[in-house]
């Protein structure tokens, strides 16, 4: 099992050290597994860096290499929470080409947290559906240090709590195209995030009408993540996760190390 989307202490949101969430993984049976931690600069209105020492975080990564070699594949990586602001001078906040993987993911919309419900009061939903997918897209099109987007249609994890209200898939589809299309001819990726089933939704991120668009586009690149944030959820749905893909007619799981894609072939 390929676990690329794992949090430990270096994550403002994580309690847990590397190596409580190594042996929870060893448990389980992972064969590689990427610590993508937290980095979102200017989160919120509050505009705050959510960050971490990224000396501290190799110290502690090479010496979990050297004490578990052999038992499993331990590789670098960061979640980077991305804004359109933040394009130009990202590259001199942190060295990405120094890391094994990097997801891009949206948490913050026009300067609002998605989890706080800010960016849907006095707003139609259907209108934050389009400035979520807006933002991803402005970023998309001037942004190409990155492998794979995060849980993709992570706005979907919060909008039930609005009122038991609802934004059907096709009102936005086209815009979600647009997206796609972006990501594919980047040759960049996105995940299979099993986080959505821990958080109310009862499906992966993207779902399946989402993720069967990525398909019909021609997308093929594809990790799997669990999101996890304490060690019992490492590698969460991860068999649920590979059949869903066969059946949607995917021939690959796709890995990297050192920023370069390989393609696990789905038995």
């Amino acid at each position: 099992m390929y676990d690329y989307h794992v949090h430990s202490s270096f994550s403002g949101d994580c309690k847990y050290s590397m190596e409580d969430m190594l042996k929870g993984a060893l448990e389980r049976n992972i064969k590689t597994l990427s610590f993508t931690d937290h980095i979102d600069y200017d989160y919120g209105k509050a505009q705050l860096d959510f960050v971490f020492d990224t000396d501290d975080y190799f110290k502690e990564l090479k010496r979990l290499k050297s004490n578990y070699k052999g038992k499993i594949e331990i590789l670098s990586g960061v979640e980077l929470g991305m804004q359109p602001h933040l394009v130009r001078n990202i590259n001199k906040k942190i060295k990405l080409d120094e890391l094994d993987f990097v997801i891009m993911s949206i948490h913050t919309v026009i300067g609002h947290e998605m989890h706080e419900g800010e960016l849907y009061k006095d707003r139609d939903l259907l209108d934050a559906y389009f400035l979520y997918y807006d933002e991803m897209l402005e970023v998309l099109e001037n942004f190409n240090d990155f492998d794979v987007v995060g849980h993709i249609n992570l706005i979907d994890r919060y909008i039930g709590h609005m009122n038991n209200q609802s934004v059907e898939f096709q009102e936005y589809r086209e815009l979600l195209e647009k997206v796609f299309e972006k990501i594919i001819s980047k040759e960049k990726g996105i995940e299979i995030n099993a986080s959505g089933f821990r958080y109310g939704i009862d499906s992966f991120h993207p779902s399946l009408e989402i993720l069967s668009l990525y398909k019909k586009l021609g997308g093929e690149i594809i990790t799997i993540g669990s999101d996890a944030h304490s060690p019992e959820y490492i590698g969460y749905k991860y068999e649920e996760a590979v059949q869903l893909l066969r059946e949607l007619g995917f021939k690959y799981i796709t890995t990297f190390k050192n920023r370069k894609k390989q393609f696990i072939k789905i038995e």
